[in-house]
């Protein structure tokens, strides 16, 4: 049990790789169990895209891409592999900065990020690329159901990716599918306790859980899931795609 106002961040380590068909609900309940845990009401699952990815599918072998030329050029330019570049190009919907062996692009899901979240880590050791869900809150809403047919209650589901940030150095997590839960608490017209009534905070708070779980994940444990306990969230149908600000509210397009 957790104390008013604590939060518990749990680890979920999965035994083996998720292989495409793999049902992610029924892993994790088997490394849930063997961890001697089990889902209670009012907990949030967050996973991380990758095991998502690769249980749709979305996985691409870097033998089979035939780079093209630009993707060649860059590549030799920076000493990046033409066929990652290639792949990023492909699944990106407009490159928003290609400089100094960065590429920045925005995915077709409206993402702005690196490499149009193509990645090579924790797949199979560089021999082939995971991309993005086709529909990360479609996935997210999938794997929530399949988890209040299997245990009878309702837990929201948070899929998390890595981004890095405009301004500041470091990568941290962001919520790039949910279900089950509001993605913001509106604290707008709410009064401060020196009687200030605020006027701008919305607080992301998809993206805060994202990052505590982030922190019990990591790159390196094989540990693509978390349980976080004790949070207030507010159940409703929010989604990833509400976090993305649109392009006439974006001072920096």
């Amino acid at each position: 049990m957790t104390a008013p106002g604590e939060l518990r961040v749990i680890p979920v380590r999965l035994e083996g790789e998720i292989r495409s068909g793999d049902s992610i609900s029924q892993k994790l309940f088997g490394a849930i169990h063997s961890q001697g845990m089990k889902l209670l009401p009012g907990d949030v699952l967050v996973v991380t895209h990758k095991i998502v990815s690769k249980s749709e599918g979305s996985v691409v072998s870097l033998s089979e891409i035939k780079p093209s030329l630009k993707a060649r050029r860059w590549g030799k330019t920076h000493n990046v592999d033409p066929r990652l570049t290639h792949l990023a190009l492909a699944q990106a919907k407009r490159v928003v900065r290609m400089r100094g062996g960065v590429l920045i692009t925005e995915t077709r899901h409206g993402f702005v990020c690196a490499n149009s979240g193509v990645d090579v880590s924790n797949v199979d050791g560089g021999e082939s690329a995971a991309l993005l869900p086709d529909d990360p809150d479609a996935s997210a809403e999938s794997l929530q159901r399949e988890i209040h047919k299997q245990i009878g209650i309702s837990v929201p589901v948070i899929i998390a990716d890595t981004f890095g940030r405009p301004w500041r150095e470091g990568l941290t997590e962001v919520a790039v599918g949910v279900a089950g839960m509001q993605v913001f608490r509106d604290f707008r017209n709410r009064t401060d306790a020196q009687g200030y009534r605020l006027k701008a905070t919305l607080e992301a708070v998809a993206d805060e859980l994202a990052c505590a779980a982030g922190l019990v994940c990591g790159k390196l444990s094989g540990t693509p899931a978390a349980i976080i306990r004790g949070f207030q969230y507010e159940a409703g149908p929010g989604r990833a795609r509400q976090l993305i600000r649109p392009a006439k509210r974006d001072l920096f397009r």
